[in-house]
């Protein structure tokens, strides 16, 4: 493939600062406001421990950089078949479930300038509205993604710049509007000062998934070995300036008391800085921060399986591309599923099956960042990757990682690790049916 048809570092880049900043970062100055400002300290942990995951996923992508699938691809490099599908199953059912999720928050963002679309407007909402807007969502993203990598790779890039203008003039420009007195008491939640920055990081930690995002379409993207790495760590960089930036001059500018009550506290606060019509830009941000992340997952959706199907562990449907090189069925079958998701969540009597869904999905997410330390820790001591003065720094930075991860998992809640166990378990049957055929296979052969 030429390099022109595939990612450079700014479409990498975006595809990384795209999928993790979604819809949610919009709302999550709301959730951290009854803690009081310690939740800052919450933002910097999770960032720190996300920075050592980014170096993870950095050095990975130098030592393997051909390896489509990612967390996929070094867990099944370092811990066989076995460990790799259940790292990618778990993967692939968790970015099926945070899409529907995106798009309902695409929807619901929609509302500020659709009342038919606002769930909040009791009068004027139609789910049956709601539904197809997010079907429209679901299957234009679809289309464009079928068009090649380069081609979702420039959405990507376009609704990430658009996403972050809102979000960059609200935290650079709030910083004049700031009252310091908002900033009091530095601890209002009524546990500990451990105890705060544990809960607040538990909450900011979900929006630093996605850091591995360039690691999974490496076949596709050009110089994988340094384009990934660049990508990564610079997408790490916006994403956390955003995050705490923008987080500082919300809690500055709107009251705790207000500010904890919010349904969009970025628009609220734009609407303080510059007037009422400015809620409309900082609502239409939110849409399309949701839409880009959509575009963003839903390569990703395509890319994961295409990766185990390659290796036989998954159906070879998913590994069927088109004249552009696109793994199109497993997009299609996956926003299939999404579509499904996305449709419970406005049927009356479904609603908590999804949110069920959206809990056993918790887990996924980080079983992957797991594997991945652990995986980097043994490949850098594989002899081949082995160099003078690197085992410090290997064992610092996977170790913590490692440790990070981990603590991700326990703050996800016992429940959370309750069902994301149970969902990698329902897998095994799945892998037994794969081993099963790929044997038929090899006999008939």
């Amino acid at each position: 493939m030429a390099s022109k048809n595939k990612l450079g570092l700014w479409t990498s880049t975006s595809l990384v600062v795209g999928n993790m900043i979604g819809a949610g970062v919009f709302l999550v100055p709301a959730a951290m406001a009854k803690y009081g400002s310690i939740s800052l300290l919450g933002w910097v942990f999770a960032a720190t421990g996300s920075f050592f995951l980014a170096k993870v996923f950095s050095r990975l992508s130098h030592m393997m950089p051909n390896s489509t699938g990612g967390p996929y691809a070094y867990a099944r490099h370092t811990f066989g078949d076995f460990a790799g599908f259940l790292v990618a199953w778990g993967y692939w059912i968790s970015i099926i479930t945070a899409n529907a999720a995106i798009v309902i928050s695409f929807v619901g963002a929609l509302g500020a300038f659709f009342p038919i679309l606002d769930s909040a407007n009791k009068h004027a909402f139609n789910p049956i509205a709601s539904v197809l807007t997010g079907l429209g969502a679901i299957w234009t993203l679809t289309l464009i993604n079928m068009m090649g990598v380069v081609t979702s790779g420039k959405v990507q890039l376009a609704t990430t710049v658009l996403k972050l203008l809102p979000l960059t003039l609200i935290a650079f420009g709030g910083l004049f509007f700031i009252h310091t007195a908002n900033f009091y008491p530095f601890n209002s939640s009524g546990a500990s000062v451990t105890g705060a920055i544990e809960a607040t990081a538990a909450i900011t930690m979900f929006s630093f998934v996605g850091i591995e995002s360039a690691t999974i379409p490496a076949g596709s993207v050009q110089d994988p070995g340094k384009t990934i790495a660049r990508a990564t760590m610079l997408g790490l960089l916006i994403s956390t300036i955003v995050y705490i930036l923008g987080s500082v001059t919300i809690m500055g500018i709107i009251p705790a008391g207000i500010l904890k009550n919010s349904a969009r506290p970025y628009a609220d606060a734009a609407i303080m800085m510059f007037g009422k019509n400015a809620g409309y830009w900082a609502g239409g941000g939110m849409a399309i921060a949701a839409f880009g992340a959509l575009n963003g997952w839903t390569l990703i959706l395509g890319q994961t399986p295409y990766a185990i199907a390659k290796d036989k562990l998954f159906p070879a449907v998913f590994a069927w591309q088109n004249k552009k090189g696109v793994p199109y069925m497993g997009i299609i079958i996956g926003c299939f599923f999404v579509s499904l998701f996305m449709m419970m969540n406005y049927t009356k009597g479904l609603v908590e099956q999804f949110k069920f869904l959206m809990l056993l999905a918790t887990l996924s997410t980080l079983i992957p960042y797991l594997f991945s330390a652990a995986a980097y820790i043994i490949i850098r001591f594989e002899k081949k990757y082995l160099h003078s003065g690197g085992w410090v720094s290997a064992i610092l930075v996977g170790s913590l990682a490692f440790a990070y991860s981990l603590w991700a998992i326990a703050g996800s809640g016992q429940e959370s690790v309750y069902w994301g166990f149970m969902l990698l378990m329902a897998g095994i049957p799945f892998y037994v049916w794969v081993l099963y055929k790929k044997r038929q296979e090899s006999n008939i052969e």
